[in-house]
């Protein structure tokens, strides 16, 4: 069974149900991980800041 790169955790994941680009979230540390390979298991972990980035982004647009 995978585990959580952040806290080592075992990560409940059904390798056969998942595919790339899907998104899992460790249930210890609620830390969220793309899904970058398959064959081996690849995680990639999603960055929180990318999405308060583009969120500032739309609020600056509509104020124009």
């Amino acid at each position: 069974m995978p585990s959580c790169p952040e806290c080592e955790n075992d990560l409940d994941i059904e390798l056969d149900e998942v595919e790339e680009g899907d998104i899992i979230a460790c249930d210890e540390c609620g830390t969220e991980f793309e899904i970058v390979g398959v064959d081996p298991l690849e995680l990639t972990r999603v960055d929180d800041e990318f999405d308060d980035d583009e969120e500032e982004y739309f609020d600056e647009e509509e104020e124009e």
